[in-house]
């Protein structure tokens, strides 16, 4: 918001630095993002959703005049506040159809004299930023920049039957802008229409068809409240943001509209535009109570921690346009139309902590009725999972879970949808992600395109599917398996490298040995895939992405890419506890003895393990696979593996026959359950 200063300054006796009044406003919570100085200085203010009262001259000028405690001024003709009205017009009728999406509105008809606007007006409109056109619309702008209540001007002699309809639109509508396009309307947009064609798109811009012009001499103004959201709506899904929808969608004042022509009737009769006929049309269906919230003094210095003198309190509200009455223990009070943000107790509180000063509040802890409960379950998992992916190297990223449905559709099960969104804000963000992985492919390849070739990234996070929401964990891994090395070169990421990631995920759960075994997904690698289960429930996949989708996602072809997502619930669910347990370290000595054994090739290790772990003796203490061989000696199918099994006991030595018996016990069930030979 462009606030021209000498403009504030004929509604708000405030200092004439305007760094000065800059600052205080910034103290208040508006966030300056520029001061210019010349012969017409403006201040630039950033303004939050949720204070659309303060995109106006009058709002921010009503902020600066409780700041000093002088008095606001409004400008001539403008009341301070308005009634509905509900006169007849010989000039123009109108009708609200739709009174949901335009509960207000207000016209009245001018005979005006089409010229260029004096010279004060058209340089305050310019240091606004806003384009002098003539002296007609830049009254309607100037009332705009002022009140903060869009206006537009129709011909009246343009307008069909001399009537205006808002209604919605017609399916397939079709309306020119004022900006020379031709759009096409929604049944869901509000539109304002004369006997026989839309005029304009409420809330929005106007049509060409009823555009005033050097030869106009009556004009209908038109002075409205619209809801928000169909504004907002409207104006995202034909990409056209103005000024007027700016303020329109935020939420403005219902009690503006009549203020606004008022204010606008005023001009014109001050630089000789034009003069009103008849008499203001205001069509009011359902008048609105002005809200009324409890204001407890006890709350006050709860939740700012101090005592705020009784008699501050209703000063800084009344200032602000309040209405404050007292009442027991604290005060009733009526809020203004103009502030749509205030809506609880909280809100005032908030009013009297900006205008008494934040920096004069202590320092102080919260008062606690209750202690504090226990954090979600899921925090304290995160957090683990978090630090154990990070410690293996890999970085966080944080992408959207909206993605656009091309990135979707090859995760997705035969014959399903990925859920896609209502109202998207563009095509890229269409649908809600069916896993985290998709994501991460993205951010792998701004990685890539920004010369990084070695890519270690996971996420966290939820994912949507037709079972619904789940929560879980994903990582994807490309390039070298680690860094370089003067002994040699960096040896290229695989499966194994991948799983094994899996692996140390699960064992920070407890589960120290989590059956993986062969699977297929259509968006993985057949034969470079698998399944992670664990107490017979799935955990997730890992494996190599298919390089079609690599490379449709803009990553090298050919170059592996492996990926795994992990259900966070489900492995919190299956997880070994929370208990820690501590032992001693050993006192007795430990015998090693190596196995080599010959079994099918395509038998999973872990099978392998489980078996030995099974018919071993609860000495066993560890499993190790030193060496693998194929070729020359081993028959086709079969592969050499040699294993090395270390005994202990905790409380003796054990001897060499007790080993010797437990190797041939795992030797004979080995053969028994896997067919395998001992060399």
């Amino acid at each position: 918001m462009k606030l021209v200063f000498h403009w504030l300054r004929e509604l708000a006796d405030v200092p004439e630095d305007p760094e000065v009044v800059a600052t205080q406003l910034g103290l208040r919570g508006f966030e300056v993002a520029s001061i210019e100085t010349g012969a017409q200085p403006v201040i630039d203010f950033e303004i939050t959703a949720n204070r659309p009262d303060c995109l106006s001259h009058i709002g921010l000028a009503r902020e600066a005049a409780a700041i000093w405690g002088h008095p606001l001024r409004l400008p001539d003709g403008t009341p301070a506040a308005t009634q509905a009205q509900a006169q007849p017009s010989d000039c123009v009728d109108v009708t609200i159809e739709d009174a949901a999406l335009c509960p207000r509105y207000c016209a009245q008809v001018f005979e005006v004299r089409i010229g260029p606007s004096p010279s004060w007006l058209a340089d305050r409109l310019t240091a606004a930023g806003v384009r002098p056109i003539n002296n007609i619309v830049d009254i309607t702008n100037y009332v705009m920049l002022e009140l903060g209540q869009p206006m537009h001007a129709f011909d009246l002699e343009r307008v069909g039957g001399r009537a205006l309809i808002i209604r919605r639109a017609r399916a397939g509508e079709k309306l020119r802008t004022l900006d020379g396009v031709d759009r096409t309307l929604e049944p869901d947009m509000l539109v304002i229409a004369d006997a026989e064609r839309a005029s304009a798109i409420g809330g929005v811009m106007g049509g060409q068809d009823s555009e005033i012009g050097g030869k106009t001499t009556r004009i209908v103004l038109e002075s409205a409240y619209f809801q928000p959201a169909t504004i907002r709506r409207t104006s995202r899904r034909l990409g056209l943001k103005t000024e007027a929808s700016s303020r329109f969608e935020r939420g403005g004042d219902i009690n503006a509209p009549p203020a606004g022509i008022a204010r606008a009737t005023s001009l014109f009769r001050q630089v000789g535009a034009g003069t009103p006929i008849g008499s203001l049309i205001d069509r009011y269906p359902s008048p609105r109570v002005p809200v009324q919230i409890r204001l407890r003094s006890a709350r006050i210095s709860r939740l700012l921690g101090q005592e705020v003198p009784a008699q501050d309190v209703p000063r800084y509200l009344w200032a602000l346009g309040f209405g404050v009455e007292p009442a027991d223990g604290g005060w009733q009070v009526t809020v203004p139309t103009f502030r749509v943000d205030v809506t609880r107790e909280v809100d005032l509180i908030e009013e009297v902590a900006r205008h008494h000063g934040f920096d004069r509040l202590p320092v102080t802890f919260p008062s606690l009725a209750a202690p504090q409960g226990p954090p979600d379950p899921r925090i304290v998992h995160d957090r683990l999972l978090r630090q154990v992916l990070t410690s293996s190297g890999f970085s966080e990223s944080m992408t959207f879970a909206f993605i656009e449905r091309q990135a979707a559709v090859p995760f997705m099960e035969e014959d399903a949808e990925p859920a896609a969104i209502a109202n998207p804000l563009s095509e890229k963000f269409a649908v809600l992600r069916p896993t985290l992985v998709a994501g991460l492919i993205d951010s792998c390849a701004h990685n890539r395109r920004r010369g990084r070739k070695d890519v270690r990234l996971f996420e966290i996070g939820s994912r949507f599917t037709a079972a619904g929401e789940g929560r879980t964990a994903a990582f994807l891994w490309c390039g070298a398996a680690g860094g370089p090395h003067w002994s040699g070169g960096a040896r290229e990421v695989d499966f194994f490298d991948a799983k094994g990631a899996v692996e140390v995920l699960c064992a920070a759960f407890g589960i120290l040995s989590p059956d993986v075994t062969p699977a297929e997904r259509g968006y993985l690698v057949r034969g470079r895939a698998a399944e992670v289960r664990a107490g017979g429930a799935l955990l997730g996949v890992v494996g190599q992405l298919a390089p079609a989708i690599a490379e449709a996602r803009g990553l090298p072809d050919g170059e592996p890419l492996y990926v795994a997502e992990i259900d966070s619930d489900a492995l919190a669910r299956v997880a070994g506890g929370d208990d820690l347990r501590a032992e001693s370290l050993p006192r007795f000595p430990s015998i090693v003895r190596d196995l080599s054994i010959l079994v099918d090739a395509a038998l999973p290790a872990a099978a392998l393990r489980g078996t030995i772990r099974s018919s071993g003796p609860s000495t066993l203490a560890s499993i190790v696979e030193f060496d693998r061989y194929q070729g020359g000696g081993v028959p086709d199918g079969r592969v050499s593996l040699s294993l090395r099994l270390t005994f202990r006991a905790a409380e003796r030595t054990l001897t060499d026959e007790e080993a010797h018996e437990a190797v041939e016990r795992i030797v004979e069930t080995l053969r028994a359950t896997h067919g395998a030979e001992r060399r």
